[in-house]
């Protein structure tokens, strides 16, 4: 039976992202929309308006909703709903300057949160919630959560919905997609989520609330985004103190590895990139390398092996890793490409090697979409070393355009990539286990010894990885559905 799905989630690409979560939302919303007898309607997803979120000109100012507020002095504030017509999904923006108005998504630039998160999300988790009610001709099925920022809903639901004919029905899907981030709220801030201890909620002698926890636990069903790291998430290692209530939460814990929007990244349509290409037609990726190259003032003549790689500058995406073992791949002949913003450390590490040989390294301090996809297609090989991974997609689209991927052996990394080291003929890309810059810088000189080769295993190779299926429709979208009829069974009893 097709159903009313709204997703509650802190990004949704491109209005509003940091990393893998606005990806997914989007995407999967997408999906979903095109999965036949899915759902009864677009999916509806609700986003903050931030100061940053480009709200297109046909935008439609939508219902303006009263909505319980812990922080008003009457207990009451005013949210917009700003209506957005997406590709394929229905964006709701929740607008209140107070909250979202400023820059910075989570906190102000420099780093740090901003203090008042628990209410800014609470609010927002809270006017969702009010808005499906409002609209109680069409019930709503699944609430879909993304991450902490949306664990309010879960509470409110259970708190303050209890009999409510439109959102107690309402089954609850949470997908957490980084565990290292619990939206811990300390007891002097349990008011900005209308919260005190010893009052139901709150145990009289807690010292705070968390966020992600509380939304696990009263989940119907809660899944991570790889079958690997579903797996990881139950130890204490990788569980992130969350490994208890996953272990407890028994097969309602699952993992779905990520989906790539094939209509999206496709080296046969880019058009950020010098020249188009296809598996059966791979001429373009040698122009699109020497486009790169020519960008970034390298010697495009130069055979050297490119190496990129793009994400948040930090130790739990391996920068340092690359940092380190750099000198010793940059000796070997290859050339260094990362894109990326974050840790000032890291970031002054990479200048440091960018301005001692400026024609072998470069680094691009921003995140910028059209050179992103120009790395993907023009570099030899992606680098991925993480520390831990639940899925990442640049490695999936890394390998739609013909660019093997070295990745750590962790989480959805080692569900996406065959290495060919242990399996040769199969594989389609490399994987190291030890999280050290030896390990990383082994498994760049066995691809790189490969590459200088050629011939049919490294033709094989490329076939192979361009070769692998990650479209949503086909794969990932179905099982989110099935979940989806799990959750509703549960709920309904």
């Amino acid at each position: 039976m097709p159903l009313r799905v709204a997703s509650i989630a802190a990004e949704c690409e491109p209005w509003a992202k940091t990393g893998g979560l606005g990806d997914v939302v989007d995407a999967l919303g997408r999906a979903l929309g095109r999965l036949p007898g899915a759902t009864a309607g677009p999916v509806e997803v609700f986003l903050p308006r931030y100061r940053s979120v480009p709200v297109p000109a046909d935008a439609v100012a939508g219902p303006k909703m009263r909505v319980p507020d812990p922080s008003s002095p009457d207990g009451i504030s005013d949210v917009s709903i700003v209506e957005v017509a997406a590709d394929g999904y229905r964006l709701r923006l929740v607008d209140h300057p107070a909250a979202f108005d400023r820059d910075g998504m989570y906190g102000p630039p420099g780093g740090g949160d901003f203090a008042d998160n628990a209410w800014r999300y609470g609010l927002f988790c809270r006017a969702a919630l009010e808005t499906i009610r409002a609209e109680a001709d069409r019930p709503v099925d699944i609430l879909h959560l993304h991450d902490w920022h949306a664990g309010p809903a879960a509470i409110q639901r259970d708190a303050w919905y209890r009999d409510d004919p439109v959102l107690d029905r309402a089954a609850i899907v949470i997908t957490l997609h980084n565990l290292a981030y619990h939206g811990w709220t300390p007891l002097d801030r349990l008011d900005q989520l209308g919260l005190a201890p010893g009052r139901g909620v709150v145990p009289a002698d807690a010292d705070g609330i968390d966020l992600l926890r509380e939304g696990i636990v009263r989940a119907e069903v809660a899944n991570t985004v790889s079958p690997g790291f579903a797996r990881e998430a139950l130890t204490p290692e990788l569980g992130f103190g969350l490994d208890d209530v996953l272990r407890a939460k028994g097969d309602r814990f699952v993992g779905i590895l990520n989906g790539l929007d094939t209509t999206l990244w496709d080296p046969a349509t880019d058009s950020d990139l010098a020249t188009t290409y296809s598996a059966d037609d791979l001429r373009g990726k040698a122009a699109c390398r020497a486009d790169l190259l020519g960008r970034l003032g390298f010697d495009p003549d130069d055979d050297g092996a490119v190496l990129g790689m793009i994400g948040r500058l930090d130790p739990q995406k391996g920068f340092d890793l690359l940092a380190s073992a750099a000198r010793r791949l940059l000796k070997k002949g290859a050339r260094l490409v990362v894109q990326g913003s974050g840790d000032p450390h890291l970031a002054e590490a990479f200048e440091v090697l960018a301005a001692a040989q400026p024609d072998r390294v470069a680094l691009i301090e921003r995140f910028d979409r059209a050179m992103a996809r120009r790395i993907y297609a023009g570099a030899d090989f992606f680098l991925m070393p993480s520390r831990f991974e639940p899925c990442g997609t640049g490695q999936m689209i890394s390998l739609r355009y013909g660019t093997p991927p070295i990745v750590r052996r962790t989480g959805g990394l080692a569900d996406s990539v065959i290495d060919e080291r242990t399996r040769p003929g199969e594989g389609t890309g490399f994987a190291f286990d030890a999280a050290t810059p030896a390990a990383l810088a082994e498994a760049c000189e066995a691809a790189m010894t490969m590459r200088s080769v050629g011939g049919p295993a490294w033709s094989g190779l490329i076939a192979r990885g361009m070769a692998v299926d990650f479209d949503w429709v086909r794969g990932s979208a179905p099982r989110y559905a099935a979940l989806y009829d799990r959750a509703i069974a549960i709920r309904r009893g």
